[in-house]
């Protein structure tokens, strides 16, 4: 301590430097200068950088984070040559602008100008300060610590995001995207020389309040550019040519639902992150809001809308509305029906045909009956309400048919369907303690929109359905979900028809190919469609939150039109073709056995068609549900009258081996069909029942001829069915007739009628007729 003492005897001045510094020190330790530490507010953006949606910080102020390399060189320009030439080389204080700027108040009386550096003018923004002595010799030594603690990149960027602009909004680009509707990296000299300006009085000179005085500071700013050589006159004149705009356009908020998800991810997952990046394409997104804008007016009140558009490459999310109008509460603004969970109706039956295929059960033209079924008690009906009789695989889907889909489902069985779609992303939310059953292929279980568009992914990818990704970091996930070759053939089947003997369809008029299907929930809840295009996976939910039912809503006459309409505004560029798997091959096949014509008795071969089939495989009808003996057998016949007889009841009786058709479709084949393949009438001393017994017609004996009265032209018949379980379906001609009573009347014209009769578990009766 005394050698100390006498250091500081010896060198008075250096100690007293020593000491000041040593205080200073201590006092900057003490009473550090304020920096951004609260909450800071968090903004979503787009793939491209630009804003979505934003968030003010714990203070309510609005401001979006830049860096100076995102912000216009014009504006750092006009920032440092207007307020602060000298900022890369003073340490925070310039002696001289001060020194000028008291000379100047003491000579006017008046403040001329403030001598305030850009890193002053930090430590003010950060810690205001009355405007005073005081008030300006602790902004100085703010302005000191600033310098010591930050690069002066840091300092810049500090003024870049915490300039005043007026009201609640703070920082360059906040204030470009809210003045004049535009990024501050896309400023023009004059836009530049602005909100150079604006944070010397901004509530004075608020563009959108006062552009008058707006426009004669912005002047300024640019006449001291040309004074200081810094523009050239040929610049600041064009510049000057430019008008503040009276109302300038407002910063307009995009995805905000799905900037809603982001926002609240990030938070749950502590992200300190002001900035949230996404992989949502802003034009893209743009698009899909104004054509959900121009619908919403035709629906009714309470009922919204969500999209979703994905890259089929990379799962990216590039267009995401989770309602119809965000502002507009009645339609559940602020529910996200993208994630909501509904009933998808029938858009799970491409992944169940696919399946069918992938297990050797079917190929796309396979013999399907779309007949009144009875499944354990669960009887499903159409859509509208009919019935088509024999279909094949790829009609059955194209027309969304009901019975077909259960049928199959009943055969594959319904968990294991179920496990498959959820090894392939699409889980199906069920009741408490419920397991799968057949209505699951309906409707009858819960999924989303965004499970969805990821699982439809597969019949662009080779098979491999994805999870959608909404942020670029998020991992790449895929899952196997079906065979490339049953992608291959249900995205023709519902592109084009699944017609491998028309090889030339190209999409409709447009030119734009869309594998598409739709979807309707029980009640009219919910109204899907979904589907691929190009590199596109895209989907449609249309409905109320609420779960109220909308009659006359369906997927086909409101869901896929605007699926249409998104697929025609979808950039044309990088498709993804559906390129034919070597495993996927084309065969002529049979009806009704199903086998390939090669292989098939010209005899057998009722019907031929052209089918796509998986690895050369050509599978069989499925088993007929009510005759175990499969669809060939052997037939007698009376050698002098051709009707079917048996050995017992005629000795002579010649054997045939005939095709039958499945004993559900059979009453649906016109009268002359029956006999031109084997199904003759019975001999009258041999009578045996086609129909399995169960159900009959009464009121007129088959083969009955009528003549219609002088002057009428048709003749009513009045027909009764005796016997027969659950629901009765009435055929004329192979059409259904309306009403399912026990008694039938039909009025018919001249020529030969067939009526049949069946019931729900496919028994049936027919009768022939003639009007003369």
């Amino acid at each position: 301590m005394q050698s100390v003492a006498a250091w500081l005897r010896r060198h008075p001045v250096r100690g007293g430097l020593a000491a000041a510094l040593t205080v200073l020190l201590l006092l900057d330790l003490l009473f550090p200068p304020p920096l951004p530490q609260d909450a800071p507010g968090m903004l979503v953006v787009a793939r491209d950088g630009s804003p979505l949606r934003g968030w003010p910080d714990a203070d309510g102020v609005w401001r979006i984070p830049v860096t100076p390399e995102n912000v216009s060189p014009l504006y750092l320009q006009a920032l440092l040559g207007y307020e602060d030439r000298w900022f890369h080389w003073h340490p925070g204080v310039n002696p001289a602008a001060l020194a000028r700027a008291a000379w100047q108040w003491v000579r006017e009386g008046r403040i001329v100008s403030g001598g305030s550096t850009l890193t002053m003018q930090v430590a003010r923004a950060l810690e205001p300060v009355p405007r005073s002595v005081p008030g300006k010799l602790r902004q100085l030594a703010r302005a000191v610590q600033l310098e010591l603690r930050l690069s002066k990149r840091e300092i810049l960027t500090l003024y870049l995001n915490h300039a005043p602009m007026g009201g609640i909004v703070e920082g360059v680009e906040m204030a470009s995207r809210s003045y004049l509707g535009k990024s501050a990296s896309q400023l023009s000299a004059a836009e530049a020389s602005l909100l150079v300006v604006l944070p010397q009085a901004p509530s004075r000179l608020r563009p959108d309040r006062r552009p008058d005085l707006a426009q004669a500071a912005r002047d300024k700013v640019l006449q001291r550019m040309a004074a200081r050589g810094l523009w050239s006159r040929a610049e600041v004149d064009d510049a000057l040519l430019e008008r503040v705009g009276v109302n300038p356009p407002k910063l307009a908020w995009l995805a905000p639902l799905a900037a809603e998800r982001l926002h609240q991810g990030a938070r749950r997952a502590g992200a300190a992150a002001t900035v949230v990046r996404s992989t949502l394409d802003r034009d893209m997104q743009a698009t899909l809001e104004r054509m959900l804008a121009d619908r919403v007016s035709q629906l009714p009140r309470f009922v919204s809308m969500a999209a979703l558009v994905m890259d089929s490459k990379t799962l990216e999310i590039l267009a995401y509305a989770g309602s119809a109008d965000f502002s507009d509460t009645r339609r559940f603004s602020h529910v996200d029906m993208v994630r909501g969970i509904r009933s998808p109706g029938s858009t799970l039956k491409p992944f169940l045909y696919a399946m069918a295929l992938d297990e050797g059960l079917v190929h796309s033209e396979s013999l399907l009956a779309d007949t009144p079924q009875s499944f354990g008690g669960y009887d499903p009906g159409n859509f509208q309400a009919s019935f088509s009789g024999p279909v094949s695989l790829s009609e059955a889907l194209q027309r969304s048919l009901n019975v077909p889909a259960v049928d199959l489902l009943d055969r594959i069985g319904p968990q294991r369907f179920a496990a498959r779609l959820s090894g392939g992303g699409l889980r199906l939310r069920l009741p408490a303690d419920a397991q799968p059953n057949l209505s699951i292929i309906l409707g009858g279980a819960g999924t989303s929109l965004e499970e969805l568009v990821g699982a439809y992914r597969a019949f662009a990818a080779g098979g491999m359905a994805g999870t959608p990704r909404i942020r670029p970091d998020a991992p790449m996930q895929e899952q196997r979900m079906m065979s490339a070759g049953a992608a291959y053939i249900i995205r023709n089947i519902l592109e084009s028809g699944g017609h491998p003997d028309q090889p030339f369809v190209e999409g409709d008029a447009s030119g734009v190919k869309l594998a598409w299907k739709t979807g309707t929930s029980y009640g009219f809840r919910d109204a899907w469609a979904v589907g691929v295009s190009g590199r596109f996976t895209m989907g449609v939910w249309i409905g109320r939150p609420d779960g109220t039912p909308n009659p006359g809503f369906f997927g086909a006459n409101i869901a896929a039109p605007l699926l249409h309409q998104i697929a025609l505004a979808m950039p044309r560029s990088g498709a993804m073709p559906a390129v034919r798997p070597p495993e996927v091959g084309t065969a002529r096949i049979c009806w009704p056995l199903g086998s390939a014509a090669a292989s098939t008795a010209p005899e057998h071969c009722h019907v031929q068609r052209t089918a796509w089939v998986l690895r050369d495989t050509v599978p069989p009808t499925l088993p007929d549900r009510l005759r175990s003996k499969g669809l060939l057998e052997q037939a007698w016949y009376d050698p002098a009258t051709g009707r079917r007889t048996t050995p017992a009841c005629q000795a002579g009786a010649q054997p045939r081996e005939i095709a039958r058709w499945p004993a559900l479709l059979e009453a649906w084949l016109p009268a002359s069909q029956r006999q031109t393949h084997g199904l003759q009438p019975w001999s009258p001393d041999c009578s045996q029942p086609d129909g399995l017994a169960g159900v009959k017609l009464m009121g007129l004996r088959d083969g009955s001829r009528l003549r219609t009265a002088p002057g009428q032209k048709e003749v009513k018949v009045t027909l009764d069915a005796v016997g027969g379980s659950g629901r009765l379906y009435w055929l004329l001609d192979g059409q259904a007739v309306a009403g399912a009573t026990r008694r039938q009347s039909l009025v018919l014209p001249s020529g030969a009628h067939s009526i049949a009769i069946i019931d729900s578990a496919g028994h049936y009766d027919t009768l022939q007729l003639a009007i003369d």
